[in-house]
């Protein structure tokens, strides 16, 4: 399937053709029961015109192409999923969706090692579940490791452009609260936000 094309210099795509692919892929990754709600698609059309590098739309939504994606919203409105999908249309660096609950536990085991290598290494990244992880501690010395991971990605897109994407339940004053107004003050120039409504339901029972 031909996601976009370029006609006259001018990127065009058949938005409810990707609304169509995209549900299939999910049913194929995810199962049967994955379905595209009606109301979802603003949110859908936003990270489509940014993934596939739409400059034009992105302006008009305020959306800054050289940042990554941090997609909030509530448990089960299907943030992960979208997010891993969007390798499909993707025509940046495809991100690596990694949980950080997974990050946390590798901390236990291998230590500040595991800030360098999320934190340091020229890969775009998607950490999923940004906030669920804990402060954990590493031979007795307490350590926020998504904190640290974030001031460091924030040095490697200053220095070398390199995107960042993250999931999250939380809010901005959550965030904060959890790792702190130097961490914050970043994530507003790592990210553009695009937000489901607190109202969506859990898709998932």
């Amino acid at each position: 399937m031909n996601h976009f094309k370029v006609e006259n210099n001018i990127l065009q795509f058949d938005f409810e053709k990707c609304i169509y692919f995209l549900e299939n892929k999910g049913k194929e990754h995810f199962g049967k029961h994955f379905s595209i709600a009606y109301k979802d698609k603003p949110i859908i059309y936003k990270l489509l015109v940014y993934f596939i590098m739409d400059e034009k739309s992105c302006l008009k939504y305020n959306i800054d192409p050289k940042k990554g994606i941090l997609l909030t919203g509530p448990v089960g409105c299907g943030k992960t999923s979208l997010m891993f999908l969007m390798k499909y249309f993707s025509r940046v660096k495809i991100p690596a969706v990694k949980p950080t609950r997974e990050i946390a536990f590798e901390f236990i085991k291998d230590g500040y090692e595991v800030i360098n290598k999320y934190g340091k290494q020229n890969i775009s990244y998607c950490f999923d579940d940004l906030g669920v992880e804990q402060s954990l501690k590493y031979f007795g010395n307490e350590c926020n490791v998504m904190g640290e991971i974030l001031l460091s990605r924030y040095d490697l897109f200053v220095k070398n452009g390199v995107r960042t994407h993250a999931t999250t339940n939380l809010n901005a004053i959550e965030l904060e609260n959890m790792y702190g107004n130097r961490v914050r003050s970043r994530l507003r120039e790592l990210f553009n936000l695009i937000s489901f409504d607190q109202n969506t339901q859990d898709k998932r029972k």
